[in-house]
């Protein structure tokens, strides 16, 4: 393993998948140090610290060697989100180390391959999904076009307009509708790639350091895409209270 490139240590908690790991390098000659997943309905809370020592421990690696910390700034549960940023961020303060963040879905488009169009899903309730679409760079790997939106699955059948592959955990709850919907342009991944990895946003966000771009401790905050239901009722009050 090579031991000169940078050390990243990344988190994901935007689905149900909890995920940690240590990578070294980017997207093109990374190298995996460990990692470690697990599916369940218990709070990250509970476990993303343990999670981290454990790995650490594992491996023989000291926080301090760490070169950048790493999030997936989603979109996904806003709960799940905020536990992730937070993390990081006392991480990265304690140890004055660079805070990085890429998208979940980027994370999730990344662990595809092929020449067709993509589109990386996260279920995002109340009947809408969270999308990006994605094609190929010289490399074969997917790189974002355009905007993160959340969408009704009808909508987003009408954005199709060639056969295209389609990743995430939106497919679990709404595949079947947008296979009606689309038929043989649809392509679905292996449900084995459903859930994004810390694997890939390690990698990723080791281009981010290697740029430069890095995020700003203070500012940094989740991709959420849209308000929260507590942001809304927010509102609801303040229109009402102005129409009165």
């Amino acid at each position: 393993m090579n031991k000169d490139l940078p050390l990243i240590l990344a988190l994901d908690t935007a689905t149900s998948c909890s995920s940690v790991s240590l990578t070294r390098g980017d997207v093109y000659g990374g190298e995996l140090v460990a990692t470690l997943s697990l599916n369940s309905k218990i709070t990250h809370s509970r476990r993303l610290l343990t999670g981290i020592d454990w790995l650490l421990n594992e491996n023989k690696i000291d926080l301090a060697e760490v070169d950048g910390f790493a999030v997936g700034l989603g979109p996904g549960s806003f709960t799940g989100l905020r536990i992730a940023m937070a993390t990081v961020k006392g991480l990265a303060a304690a140890t004055n180390k660079p805070l990085l963040g890429v998208s979940t879905l980027d994370a999730l488009a990344l662990n595809c391959s092929g020449d067709k169009p993509l589109c990386a899903l996260i279920d995002a309730r109340k009947k809408e999904i969270y999308r990006r679409w994605y094609l190929p760079d010289a490399q074969g790997i997917y790189r974002g076009q355009g905007s993160i939106e959340a969408l009704a699955p009808e909508n987003l059948a009408l954005e199709l307009t060639e056969q295209s592959l389609f990743v995430g955990d939106g497919l679990i709850s709404y595949g079947e509708q947008l296979k009606e919907l689309l038929g043989n342009r649809m392509i679905m991944a292996p449900r084995s790639l459903y859930y994004p990895s810390a694997v890939s946003i390690g990698f990723l966000c080791c281009e981010q350091l290697q740029k430069d771009e890095i995020m700003d401790l203070d500012s940094a905050v989740p991709l959420y895409v849209r308000a929260s239901d507590a942001e809304l009722s927010l509102i609801k009050k303040k229109n009402n209270s102005n129409d009165t």
